[in-house]
């Protein structure tokens, strides 16, 4: 299949690579991206030849969240509309959780909003040492609803209180702490280390692997799909508010929004 915002590659051990390709964008998601993305994890899952994924970004930016035209859209749909593209992309985001394969993130330059969903649904995150993370959602009124699930389960409650709702930017070392990240290194040394987790899965049986990671998702409790439609309304909750309305409106045309110190 010929794809617009992402590639997709293969090598002979099978490991297959999947980079964001929308660099001008900083890889923004779109429904374009989110539809590519969900056809790749279908399959990639039922590819018997791929052992481990890598997924990446193009250009400066691993993912800045969500595309500004994708969320002009999302302005001028109706709840159902806004219901329907949550869901699109927790359903993206799901078959990643659960691909039966080890998920590799190589991940640089920044990482924000859905950038942090995605990198919630890798096994292993390697990122370069001065990448930037932020959940900035409520600055426009919005909450990060979508891809909660994902991440609290990743990182639990208690950091994920620390930067839900106040937009602040974060380093490698929280997420390391938080449980995240697993390591981070220099531009220059981050696809050896990448290339090191590889080829320890590489080492391991393929099928014990797969049922591993299964294990591991069950132990760990609730499946953040089973939160999709707690999750869409909240979202949509918030999108017809007075306040978000205010948020994004200002955020488009470049005005500060009433809550909002002036500095």
């Amino acid at each position: 299949m010929t794809h617009e915002t992402i590639r997709v590659s293969h090598d002979a051990r099978g490991v297959a690579t999947v980079t964001l390709a929308r660099p001008e964008k900083h890889n923004a998601m779109n429904a374009a991206m989110i539809a590519e993305l969900t056809e790749a994890a279908r399959t990639l899952a039922e590819d018997s030849n791929v052992r481990v994924v890598i997924l990446t970004g193009e250009g400066p930016s691993f993912c800045a969240g969500g595309d500004l035209g994708w969320m002009r859209a999302q302005i001028e749909q109706d709840r159902v509309g806004k219901m329907q593209e949550a869901g699109a992309l927790a359903r993206m985001l799901g078959l990643w959780n659960a691909l039966p394969k080890p998920v590799i993130g190589q991940v640089h330059g920044a990482a924000y909003g859905g950038g942090i969903g995605l990198i919630a649904v890798c096994d292993i995150v390697i990122a370069e040492e001065n990448t930037r993370f932020a959940l900035t959602e409520t600055r426009l009124g919005l909450i990060p609803a979508t891809i909660g699930p994902f991440v609290v389960r990743r990182m639990g409650e208690a950091f994920a209180r620390q930067v839900f709702f106040t937009a602040r930017p974060f380093d490698p070392a929280f997420l390391i702490r938080a449980g995240l990240v697993a390591r981070a290194c220099s531009a220059d040394g981050i696809s050896e280390a990448v290339e090191e987790e590889v080829a320890a899965a590489l080492n391991c049986a393929p099928g014990a692997v797969s049922a591993a990671k299964t294990l591991c998702r069950d132990l760990a409790g609730t499946d953040p799909m089973k939160a999709a439609d707690l999750t869409a309304n909240a979202l949509a909750d918030r999108w017809e508010t007075a306040e978000t309305q205010e948020g994004i409106t200002a955020f488009f045309n470049k005005e500060t929004p009433s809550w909002r110190q002036k500095i």
